[in-house]
């Protein structure tokens, strides 16, 4: 079949009723949580992966990306409404759409924001149709060895990406590795690392680790730490976009487009780079370059553009591959996981009804979040003015009875506890969170694949280099954690040699 063949069957998967319905309720809330500063779609779908443990694995993930894109369409209103934003792929967005809103244009921004965002979700998603099955084709070829040089590839990439270093991203992840070795060895019996506790047996939940560490952790830690309160810009005037600014915003769109999706595609890209990229890029070639920095709308254009093709990116190394690049696409891993599946190459002929089913859904997502964006703008602004307390509050609750839902147990429920206090200290001691998560979920399958691969050598550790694919996953690999490290070290060197300057 060919790709619009299989993108046509996807749409009738994802046009049944109740697709439709968990497409409308992700989306929904994707932007509800968007729009509430500090809560990321990686905390909303965290909190959901308990509630959906029974439901149908199809609609589940569906919901999942409604959330996704969601939660990128949300963040843009906190961003030009209230200079704080909502999630931290909306972080360039604030630089230009508050100045809009501060001079009576919020509406214009954000109405470029959520156009964009549609025409840069539509044909990124279009675009991960058909750059998805040759990823396929080549993941297909992929041996023991070829396998766990991607999922190093992976540890690496994602270590380097979260966190203010390296080291606090390697420190994060090692501690998911050890957490994934607890249970029993499946090719041994033996148990390992359970302390006698038979509860451990099974290993830990991936779902309470993940709710634990992004909802609780994200609770404690605004419960310990003292925020101001911001002032809510009110939109004057017209919400619609003028002929000028449909003029000035049409190519932003399509260069962030073009910015976006293959930095998310990345294995190490991720929506940040993107939308830094694309704001460079708009200030470098507008007309009028003297607005940036006063509310240009091309500065809202493009990064917003950049931010929701890379969401269609990531999901390209997720769905063919199992890479997860972001916060939220680890999350997702563990609800492939939660319902028996592992994204990788196999599922495109295992189970194409439900990747194609959901590659459609994410068109449907789009229209949906267009249609409901616009009209309900006052909706949107009227949760902003949810108390925090009462706000995490609700979230703590809803992490407990979720948990018990899904696996009412006493010691669960101490687990849960126990990973949300690591939750704060790591937030608190800035170490980075979804390292911890990828750990557990890759660390088994990394090394169930080192096993086979020695195994079919006999014990000979070159069969991990064997190939010319390894060989360049290894390169990327390494380049992942010593680019960025020299990167620091010669920008910490140009900084010593100006500030000696100054002194002489």
């Amino acid at each position: 079949m060919t790709t619009f063949e299989l993108l046509a069957h996807g749409l009738v998967i994802a046009l049944q009723p109740a697709n439709l319905l968990y497409a409308l309720i992700g989306v929904t809330l994707g932007t509800a949580v968007g729009v509430l500063p500090g809560i990321g779609p990686a905390l909303t779908v965290a909190l959901l992966l308990p509630v959906t443990y029974k439901l149908d694995p199809a609609g589940s993930l569906i919901m999942f990306a409604g959330i996704y894109y969601g939660g990128m369409y949300g963040g843009s209103t906190t961003s030009i409404l209230l200079n704080t934003p909502g999630e931290s792929a909306s972080i360039v967005t604030a630089l230009e759409g508050n100045k809009m809103a501060r001079a009576g244009r919020g509406g214009p921004a954000l109405a470029t924001a959520a156009i964009g965002s549609f025409v840069a979700g539509l044909i990124a998603t279009i675009g991960l149709a058909f750059i998805a099955p040759t990823v396929v084709k080549l993941a297909l070829s992929f041996g023991p060895a070829e396998y766990f040089a991607l999922m190093v590839l992976a540890f690496m990439t994602v270590s380097a990406a979260f966190g203010e270093s390296t080291l606090r991203g390697l420190t994060s992840l090692f501690l998911g590795l050890m957490l994934g070795l607890i249970g029993i060895d499946l090719q041994t019996g033996q148990a390992r690392l359970a302390f006698g506790i038979p509860d451990l047996l099974d290993g830990i939940e991936v779902t309470t680790l993940a709710v634990a560490l992004f909802a609780i952790g994200e609770a404690l830690s605004v419960a310990a730490s003292k925020g101001g309160d911001s002032t809510i810009q009110a939109i004057k005037g017209s919400v619609w976009m003028t002929r000028e600014d449909w003029r000035r915003s049409w190519k932003p769109w399509l260069r962030g487009t073009a910015i976006g999706f293959p930095i998310g595609a990345m294995p190490a890209g991720g929506a940040e780079i993107g939308t830094f990229l694309s704001y460079s890029v708009e200030k470098q070639m507008a007309e009028k370059p003297e607005e940036f920095g006063n509310g240009a709308i091309e500065g809202v254009a493009g990064p917003e553009a950049a931010n929701n093709a890379s969401a269609a990116g990531t999901l390209v190394p997720l769905l063919t591959l199992g890479l997860p690049t972001t916060a939220t696409a680890a999350i997702m891993l563990a609800g492939f996981q939660q319902f028996g599946l592992q994204p990788g190459p196999l599922l495109f002929t295992s189970n194409p009804q439900l990747v194609w089913g959901l590659i459609a859904s994410l068109l449907v997502a789009n229209l949906m979040l267009l249609v409901l964006n616009l009209p309900l703008i006052g909706l949107w602004v009227k949760l902003l003015t949810i108390p925090t307390p009462w706000l995490y509050a609700g979230i703590l609750m809803f992490a407990t009875l979720g948990t018990i839902g899904a696996n009412p147990s006493t010691f669960e429920l101490g687990m849960l506890l126990a990973f949300g206090l690591l939750g704060y200290g790591l937030r608190r001691f800035h170490y980075p969170i979804a390292p911890v998560v990828v750990g557990l979920i890759l660390g088994p399958l990394a090394e169930q694949q080192l096993r086979r691969a020695v195994a079919i050598s006999q014990g000979d550790p070159s069969v991990l280099f064997h190939s010319w694919i390894a060989v360049v996953l290894w390169l990327l690999a390494a380049s992942a954690v010593l680019v960025p490290l020299y990167l620091r070290w010669r920008g910490r060197g140009q900084m010593l040699t100006q500030l000696a300057g100054n002194e002489d």
